[in-house]
């Protein structure tokens, strides 16, 4: 089976309203992302749900045509940032002066 046949929960590009949660969700499920949307808004009346279950598919929802989240981006950054200033070995030219 060729990667372009496996379906893959993504935030779509092609009819989103915010972030394209609802749409990406409704495409990867096969129902209409208005009626996701209408779920969600309900959630929001009844209690507030509605908007945290949305903002955390914004951040966990890599976007149609990448490979990583938000949240992995941050945490990719982060380690690279790390793994940087960790490995640096100082020789004795650039050993700071003291």
């Amino acid at each position: 089976m060729s990667e372009q046949n496996i379906k893959q929960l993504r935030r779509t590009r092609n009819g989103r309203i915010i972030a394209g949660v609802c749409s990406g969700v409704g495409e990867y499920v096969g129902i209409d992302a208005n009626l996701i949307r209408i779920a969600l808004a309900i959630a929001t009346l009844f209690g507030g749900l509605g908007i945290g279950v949305y903002a955390i598919g914004w951040l966990l929802l890599p976007e149609e045509g990448r490979d990583a989240s938000i949240v992995q981006d941050l945490i990719n950054k982060q380690q690279a940032k790390s793994s940087s200033t960790t490995t640096g070995v100082w020789d004795d030219e650039q050993k700071p002066q003291q």
